[in-house]
């Protein structure tokens, strides 16, 4: 369970981080966003990121093997990377209607894959 738990916070930290660092990309098409200042954007996004550090820190401390979690340190981060490439992509296709996912961006996530695959193995 604390696997699971680990993953869901690190799935939803990681859409917070998403959007803190991408997400003002696409601010500026919205109603009352188009004059920001770069200021207040960084403000912002800072805010959002409070969201993603409230998720991430209790993720990693929960699935820390050294705290009685399922995954050792280079775990953690291998699967976060994974989950921040996911969100990432998935937000990419969904909000930057401009973006193509290609063959080599496949091949990349293949190697995601077995990258997780060797961490994993004992």
């Amino acid at each position: 369970m604390r696997g699971l738990n680990t993953i869901l916070l690190l799935v939803l930290s990681n859409a917070f981080m998403t959007v803190a660092w991408y997400g003002h990309l696409r601010f500026k098409t919205l109603p009352g966003f188009t004059n920001l200042s770069l200021l207040a954007v960084i403000l912002l996004s800072w805010f959002i990121a409070l969201f993603e550090y409230s998720l991430q820190v209790p993720a990693n401390r929960i699935g820390f093997e050294g705290n009685g979690g399922p995954f050792s340190l280079v775990e953690l981060k291998v699967i976060q990377e994974v989950i921040s490439i996911l969100i990432f992509t998935s937000f990419t296709l969904v909000v930057f209607k401009s973006e193509h996912f290609r063959l080599n961006h496949l091949i990349a996530f293949v190697f995601l894959i077995l990258a997780v695959y060797f961490v994993f193995k004992k």
